[in-house]
């Protein structure tokens, strides 16, 4: 399969790290294409997995501002921590 691009700067990144790599850009693009989709996948199983833990009441949300609260907590503490 040939991939085609109609992007002349991206087919210049392609072109660099193909050479970079030692490869053929139809083998990077393709590698770099599969990885992409793996890793969509992936996401969208994770993301369907938490909206479904949600939906079941397994796991409950926080409010916004609780967490901001929190995530202020630990900034203060942190900072009031004494240096080693």
């Amino acid at each position: 399969m040939t991939i085609e691009i109609h992007n002349p700067e991206l087919e210049k990144q392609l072109a660099v790290a193909a050479a970079q790599a030692g490869r053929a850009a139809d083998d990077l693009a393709q590698d770099a294409i599969a990885g992409y989709l793996a890793e969509l996948a992936e996401t969208r199983e994770m993301l369907d997995s938490r909206y479904d833990d949600i939906k079941t009441g397994r796991v409950k949300l926080i409010p916004g501002e609780e967490v901001f609260a929190r995530l202020r907590e630990k900034s203060e503490a942190r900072r009031l921590r004494p240096r080693a």
